[in-house]
């Protein structure tokens, strides 16, 4: 970025340690925020049931790299009183939060794709949505109280998809499509404050796992297009972070609280591009693949949301 337009701002990712969130933390780093980057996986000590190089102080040396102040906070959001500790250390720290990132995941590998919901494993369909909605609810209860002072702030839940239809699997579906609406339910109780929640989505995201089952590298990724054609309009998690630091930048982003947004129409928008120069546009790309438009969330959807019958009720609350 030639500028640095959130210098002096707060960021809290939580789920930072690779795929998308570890592209958020770095993008807002690069934009001037010190970045708070919090996960499970630490130097030594990966997450339980965990393979992988990557940590979050590996993210947060990032996130300093690009010119940001990077720190690294192990914490499973799924427990409240670690979760709670870390923002009594935020408070401790600094003036308050400007952004907060909930992207804690880690279903993957509990998805049983090909499965309906009474053949599915009932645990691992029960810890997906512990570990991808509750801990985002955990997590924004303690934050946004540290987000109130400050003269503007953003939530963003990380989803899958700015539709609303069904995603291939029961639990997937659950927890991708709440994530959602968890943005639009904040935003309504927010709605009096200076705070902002809205969903994003990436594309068909070129992450460190999904290189992995290619069995690609960043640097011939698109050899994996020789197993799946739509590889080659895959972007990296750089461009998810760069359509959320533009959004955070945004002083105008109140006007999109409660709604969900994707990567490639932020990109439209707001004019950035991928780390390669390139701006996959996984919109057309799939209307030109598959013949059919993504009908995704638009005034018409929102009309539901926003003018609801329990606007008689409970009137101008809160």
């Amino acid at each position: 970025m030639a500028t640095r337009p959130l210098e002096g701002k707060i960021a809290v990712v939580a789920g930072a340690t690779r795929g998308a969130g570890r592209g958020i933390a770095c993008e807002l780093g690069e934009a001037g925020a010190t970045v708070y980057c919090t996960g499970r996986s630490v130097r030594g000590r990966p997450a339980s049931g965990k393979n992988r190089p990557e940590t979050i102080e590996e993210t947060a040396e990032m996130v300093t790299t690009r010119g940001g102040v990077g720190i690294h906070m192990q914490v499973d959001h799924t427990v409240p009183d670690q979760v709670e500790a870390l923002f009594e250390r935020i408070k401790s720290e600094q003036p308050g939060i400007d952004i907060l990132i909930n992207d804690v995941w880690g279903g993957d590998a509990l998805t049983e794709w090909g499965k309906t919901f009474w053949k599915h494993s009932l645990d691992k369909g029960l810890l997906m949505i512990e570990r991808a909605v509750h801990s985002h609810i955990i997590t924004s209860h303690f934050g946004v109280p540290l987000m109130l002072d400050r003269p503007s702030g953003l939530i963003v839940e990380i989803t899958d998809g700015n539709f609303y239809g069904y995603r291939g699997n029961f639990f997937y579906d659950f927890v991708k499509t709440s994530v959602i609406r968890l943005a639009f339910s904040m935003a309504r109780e927010l709605r009096k404050t200076n705070v902002s929640a809205v969903a994003v989505t990436p594309g068909f995201l070129r992450s460190e796992m999904m290189l992995d089952h290619f069995g690609v590298t960043e640097a011939n990724w698109q050899d994996g297009a020789k197993k799946d054609a739509n590889f080659m309009m895959s972007e990296t998690p750089f461009f998810v972070g760069r359509a959320v630091a533009a959004l955070a930048a945004d002083p105008g982003v109140s006007e999109k609280t409660g709604r969900v947004y994707s990567s490639w129409d932020l990109s439209d928008e707001y004019g950035f591009t991928d780390v390669d120069g390139r701006q996959p546009h996984w919109g057309r790309h799939f209307e030109k693949t598959y013949g059919r438009r993504i009908k995704n969330c638009d005034d018409s959807f929102y009309e539901y949301w926003f003018d609801d019958p329990m606007e008689s009720v409970l009137g101008d609350w809160p």
